[in-house]
């Protein structure tokens, strides 16, 4: 949408499960530039940490890029969600 950005689990795994990979690091940016995480960032990365599981797929962190050499690292924050 206009000021935000609808994903999809089944697009993040397709071509984790084409390479056959067993771990993934996930990271998207935040064009206002401010990189705390919202609500639905939260969320998707609950979600994919849960699908991630049942896949066998390790989500290992999720950060966002903000501006000026800001980020937010879920491992970092200790809020990275476990499955």
């Amino acid at each position: 949408s206009l000021t935000s950005s609808i994903v999809h689990p089944r697009e993040v795994f397709k071509p984790l499960i084409e390479h056959n990979v067993a771990c993934v690091i996930l990271a998207h940016n935040h064009p206002s530039g401010d990189s705390t995480p919202s609500a639905e960032d939260n969320s998707i990365t609950q979600r994919l940490v849960t699908i991630g599981t049942v896949m066998g797929i390790k989500v290992l962190e999720h950060i966002i890029i903000g501006g000026e050499g800001r980020y937010f690292s879920y491992l970092d924050s200790g809020t990275m969600p476990t499955p």
